[in-house]
Formats: C-alpha cells, sequence, structure tokens
C-alpha cells in the first residue's frame, strides 16, 4: 500500500496532548506519524506520495452517528417536498410526479412539513389531482403518512378502523380518516407498498455512501427507522458491498426488535465484525416526533391537551433492554419527548443493576434527547448513556419547538448542559430527515442559528458549543459510542488513516460561514476515496 504524506496546512488532531501538526503520514490503512513536517518525512524513510496542502486544514474523517443511509439514496428518486412552504405548490409537484409515472404504480414522496401550511393535509387535497393512482407521502420526520383515499381503500381502512397499539389514525369530526396516519398506525398502509429490490436498495446505498464521502465523513452508524430498508436489508446491503469490495465508508449497523432474538439465539454481540463493517445495537423507539406533535412529554403540548404518543409499552421497553443488556447486546433508542427519555434511562438503570452481564464493546445510547427535564440531564453522565443527537434539528424546529413546548424549551437540543454533566455528544444527520452535510449541523451547534444569522445572536445561545467541541460531537464522540475510541476519532500514531481536508478552516473562518465548508478530499483508509475537482 502507497504511504501517503500531508504537508503545508493546518492538521486538527482532536487529540488534546497534540492538538496540532503541520504533517501526517498515512501507511498500511493507519497513521505512520503526525507532527512536524521533518519529523513526519523522516518516519516514512522519504518514499511517499506527497500531498500539499496549500494551506488547507485537515480533521480527522467525520462520523454521521445517524443517518438512515439506504433510505437517503432511495428517496432521491420520489417527489421531493422538503422546503416547500405552500400546500398549492406541494400539489403541483404531486401532478407533476403523477403524469411523470407510468402505469398504475405507486407515488411516493418526502419531506412535507405541514407547520409551514398552516393546517395538516387531508385526503381530498390528494384525490383531486389523485383519484386512482395510491400515493402515500412520508412526513419530514418519517413519524406520519398522508396518503389519498384510494390508498386507505387498498389498506382497509375506515371510520371503523381502531388505532393500533402506539399509533394514531387522524380522525375528522364525523370520524371518517382523513388521511394522516402517525407512528404505528403507518404500517397499515406499508404493509401493502411493494418495497425496494434488492438492486434498488444496493444502488441508494452505494449513492448516499458517497455523497457522505464529498463532504468528509468516513464512517455511517446506520439505525433502522420508520423506513422500509430496516435493520437486516441495510446490513445485507452493507455485507454484498463489502464483498464486492464496494464499501468505502465504514458503517455500524444497528437492527430492529424483531431480530433480537435472533441475535440472542445465535450468540451475537453489539460489536462484531471488523474495521469496514460492524453489528451495532438494538434501536428501539419510545415515542414519535415534535413536529407530528407525538413525542411524548411530561406535561401537555402548549395550547394542546394530549402528552404525545408512547409508540412502546413501559413493561416491553423495560424487557426489551433488559434482554439485551444481559446478552452483552447494546441498545439506542429513539427518544424525544421529556417524558419518553426519562422512560428510556429509567430502564437503562434497571437494566444495569443486575449482576452477570457479559462486558459489551460500546454503550448503551438514547437517540435524539430533543427535550429533557432538567433533574435527568446528569443521569446520561452518571449510567454512561450516550446523548446522539442531530444539531441541525435545532435551528430546522426551533419555532416549532417553541410553539409545542414553550418555556421547556430551554432544554432542548441542550448539548451545553449535557455536556458541561460529563455526558459524551455524538452528532449526526438523521437524513432523510433533514441534510446528511456535516458542516450544516456545525453551523447549528456552534451558532443555533440558520445561515444568515437567524435568529439574531441564536436560539437559547447559552447551549452553544465552540467548534472544537462540535468538531469533537463528530469526531471523537461517535468512535466512543461505538467502541472504537481506541481506533478512531483523532490522528493519532496507529489510529485508522481516516481524515478530510477541507476547503475551510474550520478553527480560523467566521462562524457565520462555517456551513459553507466541505471536502477538498476524503481519505479512508489510507486511500483518496473522494476528491473534489
Amino acid at each position: 500500500m502507497t504511504t501517503l504524506m500531508l504537508y503545508n496546512g493546518p492538521i486538527y488532531t482532536l487529540d488534546p496532548e497534540h492538538p496540532t501538526a503541520r504533517a501526517i503520514a498515512l501507511r498500511d490503512g493507519r497513521v505512520l506519524a503526525v507532527g512536524s513536517e521533518g519529523r513526519v518525512q523522516a518516519a516514512t524513510g522519504g518514499r511517499a506520495e506527497m500531498i500539499n496542502l496549500q494551506g488547507r486544514a485537515v480533521v480527522p474523517g467525520l462520523t454521521d452517528a445517524h443517518v438512515h443511509i439506504t433510505w437517503q439514496g432511495l428517496v432521491s428518486r420520489q417527489v421531493r417536498l422538503g422546503g416547500i412552504h405552500s400546500l398549492e405548490l406541494a400539489l403541483e409537484l404531486i401532478a407533476a410526479q403523477d403524469r411523470a409515472i407510468d402505469g398504475d404504480g405507486w407515488l411516493r414522496g418526502w419531506g412535507w412539513d405541514h407547520s409551514d401550511w398552516g393546517r395538516w393535509p387531508h385526503r381530498e387535497d390528494l384525490d383531486k389531482i389523485c383519484p386512482t393512482r395510491p400515493v402515500m407521502l412520508n412526513r419530514k420526520d418519517g413519524h406520519s403518512i398522508w396518503v389519498n383515499s384510494r390508498t386507505l381503500e387498498l389498506a382497509g381502512i375506515t371510520a371503523a378502523t381502531p388505532d393500533p397499539v402506539g399509533g394514531q389514525i387522524q380522525r375528522d369530526r364525523d370520524g371518517e380518516p382523513t388521511g394522516i396516519l402517525l407512528e404505528t398506525a403507518m404500517e397499515l398502509v406499508r404493509a401493502i407498498v411493494p418495497p425496494p429490490s434488492e438492486a434498488e436498495r444496493s444502488e441508494g446505498l452505494r449513492l448516499a455512501l458517497q455523497e457522505a464521502l464529498s463532504y468528509g465523513i468516513t464512517s455511517v452508524q446506520a439505525p433502522p427507522g420508520t423506513d422500509p430498508t430496516s435493520g437486516r436489508e441495510t446490513m445485507i446491503d452493507m455485507q454484498n458491498l463489502r464483498a464486492r469490495g464496494q464499501l468505502n465508508v465504514r458503517c455500524l449497523a444497528h437492527f430492529s426488535g424483531a431480530d433480537l432474538d435472533h441475535a440472542i439465539a445465535l450468540g451475537l454481540r453489539s460489536g462484531v465484525g471488523d474495521d469496514w463493517l460492524r453489528l451495532g445495537a438494538l434501536k428501539l423507539f419510545a415515542d414519535g416526533s415534535l413536529g407530528s406533535e407525538s413525542a411524548e412529554m411530561l406535561s401537555h403540548y402548549e395550547g394542546r391537551r394530549h402528552l404525545g404518543i408512547a409508540t412502546l409499552e413501559q413493561a416491553v421497553m423495560e424487557d426489551l433492554i433488559l434482554r439485551a443488556h444481559a446478552a452483552g447486546i447494546a441498545v439506542i433508542v429513539h427518544a424525544i419527548g421529556d417524558a419518553a427519555n426519562r422512560k428510556v434511562l429509567n430502564a437503562i438503570e434497571q437494566a444495569q443493576a443486575q449482576e452477570d452481564a457479559p462486558p459489551r464493546s460500546m454503550p448503551h445510547r438514547i437517540e435524539h434527547c430533543q427535550v429533557l427535564h432538567p433533574k435527568d440531564i446528569a443521569r446520561f453522565a452518571q449510567l454512561g448513556v450516550i446523548a446522539s443527537m442531530q444539531p441541525i434539528h435545532c435551528t430546522a424546529d426551533m419555532e416549532v419547538a417553541d410553539a409545542l413546548w414553550g418555556s421547556r424549551s430551554a432544554y432542548a437540543y441542550a448539548w451545553r448542559s449535557l455536556l458541561q454533566s460529563g455526558a459524551t455528544l455524538a452528532f449526526g444527520s438523521d437524513a432523510p430527515v433533514e441534510t446528511m452535510n456535516p458542516w450544516a449541523g456545525i453551523h447549528a451547534a456552534v451558532t443555533r442559528q440558520r445561515p444568515g444569522g437567524i435568529p439574531a445572536g441564536g436560539w437559547h445561545p447559552e447551549q452553544c458549543l465552540s467548534v472544537q467541541e462540535a468538531l469533537y460531537a463528530y469526531c471523537v464522540g461517535p468512535a466512543l459510542a461505538a467502541g472504537e475510541g481506541d481506533r478512531r476519532g483523532q490522528l493519532k500514531t496507529g489510529r485508522l488513516g481516516d481524515l478530510a481536508v477541507l476547503t475551510g478552516d474550520p478553527l480560523r473562518s467566521d462562524r457565520n460561514d462555517l456551513h459553507a465548508i466541505t471536502a477538498a478530499m476524503t481519505i479512508v483508509g489510507g486511500e483518496v476515496m473522494f476528491e473534489r475537482k
């Protein structure tokens, strides 16, 4: 394998003992040396392919700690409704997609946000443009879908259909379905939608991994979501890419509750695999989402008389976490609301109190942690639970958070409070819910503003992070969450040779310009996997 030496630019190692360097050498997939140009060149023996950084900054390869990676690739072929701020324009785009589809197949789409439209959409809105074709459109958070009357008919959903446990069929005053299905009620429709083929999934995965490299992401952690490409399918597709020598980003694949018994029966534990593909944790859902008003809260939503939805009964969640913990399997639990987060922390604490559990190679974690009760913040560090969060949610959803959570928003996306309590932050994107671009997330974490300085001074700016802290949460935090803190996340001798050469210097740039930074070159395992032309 070729020895690479990168020199003549600031190298931010994230190693507190040696935070900066001027050169780095990579050999056999690992860091050979890092330090001054003379010292690094001596370590190569004068035999290296030289890359002149020309002043460009280098950081460790970033990790997206929460990305629905195949889904990210698949939705690029559906009607995209993200950022469409009027229902009328959304309907025009849907009608155009309807005209473009041959035959009578399904019309699928992604990304709508009714908070931009002033009301929930209705099946009758779709019936006017798609009276005979079945339509299923995912809300941006993936926790509700919008369908037309034809879809309801095919799924057998009527006024007499009961709400499933952990879900809701939205109804009008006469009790008729409106076409909005929340949480587990979505499965009534998804059960009849033709799933993507293995070839379609593989191509979606390949495209999404290439996009990840373009941002400087060298590792992804993929949890099952509410999408149709969850758990076992993603692991199968990643293994196929690995076998073909096409897996160019390191992957940690989590699995769903439906596969827990199989994993236990086979004696599988979190962390099995190699440096390119490893088995992650058991993914569970404790509640829904903020935008769908299904995040489970300790007190009512502002101006509402409901507490959201617990998508998993507490006794069931406690049993699943206890069984996983006893088998050496970590858990990652989706929890948005303060009530859901408290319940998950309680369940993990109860599981960790049991004796004789085998060692786990990675810690338990909570995904999203979007709003916390102040009394629960310190419990993350006390229990060793990773706070896996997505900074871009903060700036995307701040108006909705203010409207639905009110003063509780002071502890929404509480990165500073969690960090000061001793918790480990692991940052990701939740793509395709939001952009996969980690630099948009770093900008959000540092400014708590949207590009353009909105709102002035930042939203609850006391929770802002420094650039160094945000980078740590995209590099070191995810490595610790994956049980790989001794192999990657920092540029140190012997660590995996994963790094990003950037188009801008994050530690010297104006913080308002952080979102404009991206990767000029991305190196994984000592090989250039992406180079911006």
